[in-house]
């Protein structure tokens, strides 16, 4: 099949040839429709040969482009331009949301009477295990009626939350600030402390929206493989040997495995930063906060003034508050708060007073807890269930499952025909030879992300349905 475009067409819309500059020239030719979807780009080779550069610096261009969403690659198939559909979502996110039509619209899906009818795709809490937020905010409305500050000067934390978060912080911030959900604070916490170009580290697998923000921010992700006990030393150790400038983590519940950081691989990751990592910062996200049933472990109690702790309240709360706590040190949260101060200001006082009420109140203290309680048992419930039909699994924290399946989209297609939809796993991985959404990335052995938080009923459907999908 020939290229849409041929390489001296092409090559003459180009006019700087370094890896940006040809990826600058073509995105614009794809947004002025020059370049429409399902247009084929030349080969790299032709490419290269025409604009006088290494195959290497076209192959670089075609990477951004597709870290972004604007072309796709597929092999012999040659590199194309994507549709944008949801143009509006990150990649990753967008390989997650459209990673399979839903149960109800396969054609020819056949079910029995018994087959389940369920979405265990979207790693959300189940909405009916989150606190009511009625009276939190008839209260919130009664402390403030007009929803206003006295100034835009004000302290952008309300006193009663601040107090709040440092009597639970695992470790003693020398800052303690709010922000709009956990995303925002790493990406505001990296912007602090790396610069384009720069390395950093991220657990592999790990979660697809931080490796998303780590493309847009123009950061080489270095893949930190785990164990049980959560990220190996080994791994960090390398990283450091590469010169990574900062290390993101998720210490419990980690997203998608629901691994949790030990309290001793926390004290030997610490002991290797402090003698291989002069300068790391260390983000820690504690994306699952208090629906978490581990230890609420950080590297924090070890080096205080270079980690920053994030804290969200997204699914023990409600996602729709987007509120995270952000802890750490005052050279990374200073200027943070300085930034914030020039876009956004702060985060609604409103909402905040609102967490101040659900954190303190005795019903949404105890609705919490149930809700932790249910999601440890639903993992533990669901492994057993796999187990009595000859399926292992290892239950995790929190609200999802990462199953190991013998080949990845057939698991996922047989599910979507037995009316259940799981999450694909080659979006989480973080090396960039694998997935992104990329279609070769989900053929043959890999992994599918399984939210077992929301099975409210009997898991035995379920659980029948996977041990067929996953069977050689």
């Amino acid at each position: 099949m020939e290229p849409s475009y041929d390489a001296a067409r092409l090559a003459a819309e180009v006019a700087e040839r370094s890896p940006r500059g040809i990826a600058a020239s073509l995105s614009r030719l794809v947004r002025s429709g020059a370049l429409r979807p399902g247009d084929r780009l030349p080969t790299v080779r032709d490419l290269a040969r025409e604009l006088g550069v290494s195959p290497a610096t076209v192959s670089g261009a075609f990477q951004a482009m597709s870290a972004v969403g604007l072309v796709a690659s597929r092999g012999r198939a040659g590199t194309s331009v994507l549709p944008a559909p949801r143009s509006w979502m990150p990649p990753r996110y967008r390989s997650m949301a459209d990673g399979g039509a839903p149960a109800d619209i396969l054609p020819g899906s056949a079910r029995g009477p018994d087959a389940p009818r369920v979405d265990l795709s979207g790693g959300t809490p189940d909405p009916q295990l989150l606190p009511r937020l009625g009276t939190a905010l008839a209260r919130a409305a009664q402390h403030a009626p007009a929803a206003d500050t006295s100034s835009y000067l004000d302290s952008p934390v309300v006193p009663e939350l601040e107090r709040l978060m440092r009597e639970s912080w695992p470790f003693t911030p020398q800052r303690v600030t709010v922000v709009d959900g956990a995303l925002d604070a790493i990406g505001r916490s990296l912007e602090q402390v790396v610069g384009f170009g720069d390395r950093v580290a991220v657990e592999d697998p790990g979660f697809p929206p931080t490796f998303d923000l780590l493309d847009q921010l123009g950061l080489e992700r270095v893949p930190l493989a785990l164990d049980e006990h959560g990220v190996r030393p080994r791994a960090l150790a390398a990283a450091l040997g590469r010169g990574v400038r900062a290390v993101v983590l998720q210490p419990r519940a980690q997203n998608p495995t629901g691994r949790s950081l030990t309290s001793t691989r926390a004290r030997e990751l610490a002991g290797l930063l402090r003698r291989l990592g002069t300068g790391v910062v260390v983000i820690e996200d504690d994306h699952s906060g208090l629906i978490s049933s581990a230890r609420d472990v950080s590297l924090g109690s070890y080096l205080p003034d270079r980690v920053v702790h994030v804290r969200s309240y997204s699914k023990s709360h409600g996602p729709d508050l987007r509120i995270a706590a952000v802890g750490g040190p005052a050279t990374v949260l200073d200027p943070l708060v300085a930034r914030r101060m020039l876009g956004p200001g702060w985060t609604s006082r409103l909402l905040q007073r609102v967490l101040v009420d659900l954190l303190t109140d005795s019903t949404a203290v105890a609705s919490v807890e149930h809700a932790r309680r249910l999601y440890h048992a639903r993992q533990r419930g669901f492994v057993a269930a796999l187990a009595r039909h000859g399926v292992e699994a290892r239950a995790g924290d929190g609200v999802n499952l990462w199953l190991s399946v013998p080949d990845e989209a057939t698991a996922r297609v047989r599910l979507e025909a037995a009316g259940v939809r799981v999450a694909p796993g080659s979006p989480f991985r973080a090396r960039r030879d694998e997935a992104g959404g990329g279609e070769g990335a989900v053929r043959g052995a890999g992994h599918v992300r399984v939210t077992v938080g929301l099975l409210r009923d009997d898991p035995e459907p379920v659980a029948r349905a996977v041990a067929l999908a996953v069977a050689e």
